[in-house]
């Protein structure tokens, strides 16, 4: 990666979020600041790129040979949860609606279409997030079906074994001549065959959340999962995915080149809107972080067999948004955004916030973990133990069970009794908060860091060894969690 990308010199105050707030934190002279790439050169048409993948893909027949006229296909999509925190501008949208429209140029009109919506176990998304799901024009003239996937309903199908427990899906797909995957390839398991493992059952989403790395899927047994659930399928229908490459999100307002250019700190730095900014409260604060324009773009879409095309995206998205550390650091200091990784979007609480980094941050890393073994993991954010509304309900009872569990098992039988929850369910599918077993399935992604000889962080007073930082080491206006790792 471009040794621009790192800089370790003249940068003695670095604006971070911390939540809603931003604050500074103190850089020395060999302190490295780890920034995101330049912005790509060259940007794509969504849509076009999208149909001229469609009809030369990587790998497996062109979709004009294999869509059925007057046929039935189904369109597998993800809510947009990453990249945190995401943009107004999205070509996600586009892609779908140049995928709706190549069906019906292939003879299977939007009437014979659904749209699958595969949020894994995650809050199901709403009226008004389904209308967002294509650009306003489209979603006014499409006829077909829109469906929300629920991953405890009894209509699952049985498609396969693993590991001695049946694998269900959505029986839109089994149902369907063709089915096809359209989404960006964000992670091993967000996009491609990952999107199809979203639409199966609780339980076999819940197995596939402790993946080792989030970029590297060679030998992870949940890619093996999802590499069968693909495979099962297309021996029933014809299979057909289209993954996107994405820059960053970037802000284009008055902050645009943050944090990718050097002059852009220096100006958030000494802007006097900073200090007042940080004086308002947490909730305002948040409405102006998340009203802040921002912009998404696609480089490249590729098509073909899900699991290639999707592997084909994720490797040009590393090399285009990635940065090589020539070594693993002593300490490693994360900023926390203020929005949840989930979709819809809700207020971190202390559970998103070990997600949002151990299980999110850190596990964006191949080849190596960047932190030396015995360094230190800094978190920038005040951990506060509150949970914001019903929405948030299975993370609350999750972590008081966290904080009253003296091992391991006690854990398991909780989560047990979590996915026997009726009232938690009944919550699930009427769209007013996510699975109850979501807060465990983040939960197991903390462990990779764990196993990696970083840290979980504190659960309850008496079993954590968290400690706040001393008031000299605090980062100006904002709070600091740390932890020393281990082997």
């Amino acid at each position: 990666m471009p040794e621009s990308s790192i800089v370790g010199r003249r940068v003695r105050r670095v604006p971070m979020l911390s939540g809603s707030r931003v604050v500074l934190v103190p850089a020395g002279d060999d302190d490295l600041l780890i920034r995101p790439p330049h912005p790509p050169e060259q940007i794509v048409d969504a849509g076009a790129a999208v149909r001229d993948a469609l009809r030369f893909p990587l790998s497996g027949e062109a979709l004009d040979t294999i869509a059925p006229s007057r046929g039935r296909a189904t369109i597998v999509v993800e809510p947009r949860a990453l990249p945190v925190p995401g943009a107004q501008l999205d070509p996600r949208p586009e892609a779908l609606a140049a995928t709706v429209d190549e069906l019906a140029r292939c003879g299977v009109p939007d009437s014979r279409q659904t749209i699958l919506v595969a949020g894994g176990l995650g809050q199901r998304l709403g009226q008004r997030e389904l209308e967002r799901l294509l650009p306003p024009p489209e979603a006014r003239a499409f006829r077909g079906r829109v469906l929300v996937h629920d991953a405890d309903e009894p209509a699952l199908v049985p498609i396969g074994d693993w590991n001695g427990s049946t694998v269900r899906i959505h029986p839109a797909m089994t149902d369907a001549d063709l089915v096809v995957v359209v989404g960006a390839a964000e992670t091993v398991l967000h996009g491609g065959p990952g999107t199809l493992l979203a639409a199966c059952d609780a339980a076999t989403v819940r197995r596939a959340a402790g993946i080792d790395s989030l970029v590297e899927a060679s030998g992870a047994p949940e890619w093996d999962l999802a590499l069968r659930v693909e495979r099962a399928l297309a021996r029933r229908v014809a299979v057909i995915g289209v993954s996107l490459v994405l820059d960053l999100p970037r802000l284009t307002g008055p902050f645009r080149g943050y944090p990718d250019e050097r002059a852009s700190l220096e100006r958030v730095v000494r802007s006097p809107l900073r200090r007042a900014f940080s004086l308002l409260p947490a909730g305002a604060r948040a409405d102006v972080l998340t009203r802040q324009a921002r912009r998404l773009t696609a480089t490249a879409a590729y098509a073909g067999i899900p699991s290639g095309a999707h592997a084909e995206a994720l490797l040009r998205g590393v090399e285009l948004r990635g940065t090589r550390l020539a070594e693993p650091v002593d300490t490693l200091v994360v900023g926390v955004p203020w929005m949840s990784p989930h979709a819809p979007r809700e207020r971190v609480n202390p559970v998103t916030v070990a997600a949002l980094t151990l299980g999110l941050a850190l596990r964006l890393r191949r080849d190596a973990f960047p932190v030396r073994p015995d360094g230190t993991l800094v978190l920038l954010h005040p951990l506060t133990r509150s949970f914001h509304g019903a929405a948030q309900a299975p993370y609350a009872a999750m972590f008081h069970a966290l904080r009253g569990s003296r091992d391991e098992g006690e854990l398991v039988e909780a989560e047990r009794a979590a996915h026997a929850d009726e009232a938690g369910l009944a919550a699930y599918r009427a769209g007013r908060a996510c699975h109850p077993l979501l807060p465990y399935a983040d939960w197991a992604g903390c462990r990779p860091s764990e196993r990696s000889d970083s840290c979980l962080p504190a659960e309850s007073a008496a079993r954590s060894r968290w400690r706040t930082a001393s008031r000299e080491d605090r980062p100006e206006s904002g709070s600091c969690w740390r932890r020393p790792m281990r082997r």
